[in-house]
């Protein structure tokens, strides 16, 4: 992620800020990647927070929150810090897919839809599945509560669940069938490397959670949930990808160097080559866990790649940034 100015006094500013330091109403705008000044703001700008500039006229509303079609019901409990939360994270993860061309105005595409709701309903505690289906993503607002975040972590002993990644994941589903649709060979390519796409998704999520991953998963999966389907290899993989792809960009942007990138003008997005990107990545990853460490936090990034996982992060790299479909 990039680090921004404030059109009217220059100072810094950050992605998510709504107000610079001169008091300047700050306003982002997707499509020039930056703060724009006197633009309309967001219909949801008090409600959530959103510091986007409004797009669409009969709502009021920015490219983001357009996406949503459900929200939950603000009246209950902690929804509305919930809602806010998650929308947070999606903007994050939009922005960052944008810089590759995904969902600009020059994506001719469809955009996905979301629903984002909460366990806790006028009706009492309801079970909310994330997942993707025909272009509908379900997110569950229950883990933008950072304590259950980190419960639901431990409990399924899983290194990396955040609300940032859970919109990872379920945009690369979304995402294989815009390139399904797009591209004559990609069922094929997306087959030698991750596997049948048509293979049974519902007896092989029950085979995974009744036996786990294999013994061997760490050689040939990025996370034991990977192992699972191929379509969960695809997607576990490509968050990875937005997930290295991220974390460099925004180390560099915050001018962090190491010998591997001694290069402050380097941009991740226009990055072609997919082993040195995710090589460099890695090494950036090292050493902010040994930082995170020196006071006491978890691994920023705790994963170390096998050959055959480096080979299917360069693959999702080259289809995930070769946007012009």
């Amino acid at each position: 992620m990039r680090i921004y100015a404030c059109p009217s006094c220059k100072a810094t500013a950050y992605f998510w800020n709504q107000r610079c330091i001169c008091g300047n109403t700050l306003v982002y705008d997707p499509e020039g990647d930056g703060f724009v000044p006197g633009a309309k703001t967001c219909a949801n700008r008090a409600q959530i927070g959103c510091n986007w500039v409004a797009e669409q006229t009969d709502t009021g509303l920015c490219r983001s929150c357009a996406m949503t079609e459900v929200v939950p019901d603000i009246r209950q409990g902690d929804n509305l810090a919930l809602w806010s939360r998650a929308e947070a994270s999606k903007r994050w993860v939009l922005a960052t897919l944008g810089r590759w061309g995904w969902f600009t105005d020059a994506d001719t595409g469809p955009n996905p839809r979301f629903h984002l709701l909460s366990e806790d309903t006028a009706k009492g505690h309801t079970n909310i599945i994330m997942g993707h289906q025909n272009g509908l993503v379900t997110i569950n607002l229950a883990e933008a509560d950072p304590i259950e975040e980190v419960r639901r972590r431990e409990a399924l002993s899983e290194r990396l669940r955040t609300m940032t990644a859970h919109f990872r994941h379920e945009i690369a589903h979304f995402l294989f069938e815009r390139l399904a649709a797009a591209r004559p060979d990609f069922v094929g390519q997306f087959t030698r490397i991750f596997g049948d796409p048509q293979a049974d998704y519902g007896a092989a999520l029950k085979r995974h959670y009744a036996n786990g991953a294999p013994a061997d998963w760490v050689d040939r999966f990025i996370t034991p949930y990977a192992s699972a389907h191929a379509h969960e290899d695809w997607a576990e993989t490509s968050a990875h990808v937005m997930h290295l792809t991220d974390m460099l960009d925004s180390a560099v942007e915050a001018g962090l160097t190491l010998p591997v990138l001694n290069n402050l003008k380097y941009d991740a997005y226009a990055e072609t080559n997919a082993t040195a990107l995710i090589e460099t990545a890695g090494a950036y990853g090292l050493a902010l866990n040994h930082v995170n460490r020196s006071i006491g936090h978890d691994d920023i990034y705790p994963f170390v790649h096998s050959r055959t996982v480096q080979d299917k992060l360069a693959a999702a790299h080259g289809l995930l940034s070769g946007v012009a479909i």
